[in-house]
């Protein structure tokens, strides 16, 4: 993983709007009506091509494909793992962290959670049924085939990575013993992917929400969010065995509830776990303004020195929901925050979470806003250079 060795680099955390045209191609294949197959391909690799070469466009020097041809960032592994079926529809799609929110604020989540209707296609709950395995050769390869083919015909890409689920998140355990036996299996699967991704010479992102929803969840007594933290750390680790940590970037976050989050937890009491997960990189929440002010548990020498030798902090600077453009000269100060704490080299601007989540029609933040942001991001990066590098 490139560090900012004499300038301050800047990348995203991975999901952008895709076009509508594919949008309404990938709605018919998901409701399983008859769709242009050929079609849908070249729209996917045209889409990856579009993205990566307006990243650059507008100085994003980490790139990634954008989750062109996922439906969304989590539920794309149903995909890819055998082991699996449709739940029972009454079964509960929505985090237990979300409940608090939705009790405490029911008139706002009326209207807000009506915004999934515009996604391709709906969330569907699975369970395991059967061993896991991993079956999603086809669609893998294709994935890094169009971003090896989109970076190929752009300059100035810095490095290049490409998102995978941690996990955990996707589907209740109706097969295995234990729940942690389930989230191994799952693990040793994923491990696959894990490693293709690795092997086709780009650096992987682990995107694990999930981290922070067992930390939040109102159903478990503090002991038992905490074993349930750390197991869950040991089994990331496990599947990421013999995986160079320099070729790693671990994503946690809030989740995508775009609302009040009166009851998020600190970035205090989340780091000492996020930081127990092996990793070259943590992404993790800043412009959302609950947290914002969070920088300084980085002041702190005991949260500091849990940073892995060689490690970055890849914070994120632009909000993911709302639409309004960050300042520069204000993302320059947030640099400078974390800058202050860890050292110049070892913090790279981002994102606090995915611009498009699932594919939808309308996405959390309007595309055209996404690339104005994206060129505030790196407008404010030149000018922390300037200031740390003078």
């Amino acid at each position: 993983m490139q560090r900012s060795t004499d300038r301050v680099l800047t990348t995203h955390v991975g999901s952008l709007a895709r076009p509508e045209p594919l949008l309404d191609t990938m709605r018919e294949k998901e409701h399983g009506r008859p769709y242009d197959a050929d079609l849908f391909a070249r729209q996917v690799t045209d889409a990856v091509a579009e993205v990566v070469a307006k990243q650059r466009e507008v100085g994003i020097d980490v790139v990634t494909d954008g989750e062109m041809g996922k439906v969304s960032f989590a539920t794309y592994i149903q995909r890819r793992l055998g082991g699996f079926e449709p739940a029972s529809s009454g079964e509960r799609l929505l985090p237990p962290s979300w409940q608090l929110e939705i009790d405490a604020f029911p008139e706002y989540y009326d209207g807000y959670l009506g915004k999934y209707s515009k996604t391709v296609a709906p969330m569907v709950s699975v369970a395991c049924t059967g061993p896991v395995s991993y079956i999603g050769h086809d669609e893998l390869q294709t994935d890094i085939a169009n971003l090896h083919k989109a970076v190929a015909g752009v300059s100035g890409v810095v490095e290049t990575f490409m998102p995978s689920t941690s996990p955990r998140g996707f589907g209740r355990n109706a097969y295995y013993a234990t729940d942690r036996e389930y989230y191994e299996a799952v693990g040793e699967a994923l491990r696959e992917e894990y490693l293709a991704i690795i092997e086709a010479g780009f650096l992987l992102q682990i995107d694990d929400p999930w981290l922070i929803e067992i930390l939040s969840d109102p159903t478990l007594e503090p002991a038992e969010r905490d074993r349930t933290a750390r197991e869950h750390a040991e089994i990331v680790n496990h599947s990421l065995r013999g995986v160079p940590t320099e070729k790693i970037r671990l994503h946690t976050c809030y989740g995508l509830n775009h609302g009040p989050r009166v009851h998020d937890i600190s970035m205090g009491e989340v780091a000492p776990y996020m930081l127990g997960i092996q990793a070259g990189g943590y992404s993790f929440e800043v412009a959302n303004p609950r947290h914002m002010h969070e920088w300084k548990v980085w002041e702190d020498p005991a949260v500091r020195n849990a940073l892995p030798d060689g490690a970055v902090l890849i914070p994120g600077l632009l909000g993911h929901a709302q639409n309004y453009v960050e300042h520069p000269e204000l993302i320059a100060d947030m640099i400078g925050w974390y800058a202050s704490c860890v050292g110049r080299e070892n913090v790279i601007a981002s994102a606090d979470c995915g611009f498009s989540s699932r594919a939808s029609y309308a996405p959390e933040v309007h595309p055209t806003v996404v690339w104005e942001k994206f060129r505030a991001l790196s407008e404010g990066a030149a000018i922390a250079t300037s200031r740390l590098w003078s």
